[in-house]
């Protein structure tokens, strides 16, 4: 069971927080269509999206910052990151365009996780806290 821990690096985490946002945000709604009736309002809440949201920055934020310093010293995968984020926060307040602004967002914030993902494996290394490479973040 540890070393089943051990293999579930931050990246896999991320990529699988994404697609389980992209399935909850495109595929949810055609199952849970009839939850209004039932007075179940999970769709379009406000507070669960947000949270959503926030969990997805949070294990991004983590996964890719971890690459960063640690790793492969390139700031693209974070930068496509936040792009994709921004997109998925006004997804949530153009309504109107949701399904436009939201496949780009899951694009975007998928594609950063798999660029470090890329990168990490490509510097093959890991780096202590007291690494001299930080001239490279500036």
């Amino acid at each position: 069971m540890r070393a089943l821990i051990k293999k579930i690096d931050a990246d896999t985490l991320g990529i699988s927080a994404s697609l389980a946002c992209a399935i909850h945000c495109a595929v949810l709604p055609l199952f849970f269509s009839s939850l209004p009736v039932l007075g179940l309002e999970i769709l379009h809440n406000k507070l669960f999206e947000y949270s959503m949201i926030g969990l997805a920055a949070a294990i991004g934020c983590y996964s890719l910052y971890h690459g960063l310093k640690k790793h492969h010293h390139k700031k693209m995968p974070l930068f496509v990151f936040i792009t994709g984020l921004i997109f998925l926060i006004l997804k949530e307040v153009f309504i109107s365009v949701e399904l436009w602004l939201l496949l780009p967002a899951a694009t975007l914030i998928i594609s950063a996780h798999i660029l470090n993902f890329r990168y990490c494996r490509q510097a093959g290394h890991c780096h202590e806290n007291d690494c001299n490479h930080t001239e490279l973040l500036s």
